[in-house]
């Protein structure tokens, strides 16, 4: 008789990612932000050829990274949550780094950590202030 532990076997397992710090597991915090390459070199990073990077390129706007993503996760030791560049490795193994500020610009559908480029530091300034203390950078004139 089969028992019914054995007839869920076939379930998905929890993915193996680890703080790189501390070795305990990762708790997911947010979706998996795909990467994509808008560049021939970045492609060439990833091991596709000159030529096949270049036509890549040129027929697509971007290109999606199989396999690499951004993802934030919440670590119980060190009691914070990061963004980390994800690989996944061809036997099933994750290699997990801090993500660095140029990859954000590889990811749609992501806000930057430093904020939006295009806005200029009294807009940004006056986002972040809450109440009547964003008066004091406005002079009236009387």
């Amino acid at each position: 008789m089969q028992r019914r532990c054995d007839r869920n076997r076939k379930r998905s397992k929890r993915r193996a990612i680890y703080c790189p710090i501390h070795g305990s597991y990762l708790d997911s915090m947010s979706q998996k932000y795909q990467m994509f390459a808008e560049k021939a070199e970045q492609l060439q990073q990833h091991g596709i050829n000159r030529r096949s990077a270049l036509m890549l390129v040129v027929t697509q706007s971007a290109v999606p990274i199989k396999g690499k993503w951004l993802e934030a996760f919440w670590c119980e030791q060190c009691q914070q949550t990061k963004w980390y560049h994800i690989c996944k490795c061809d036997d099933g193994t994750y290699e997990i780094s801090v993500a660095p500020p140029e990859l954000w610009q590889q990811v749609t559908g992501v806000i930057a950590p430093n904020g939006n480029p295009s806005v200029g530091e009294f807009t940004r300034r006056q986002a972040q202030l809450v109440g009547h203390q964003s008066i004091k950078d406005f002079k009236f004139v009387s």
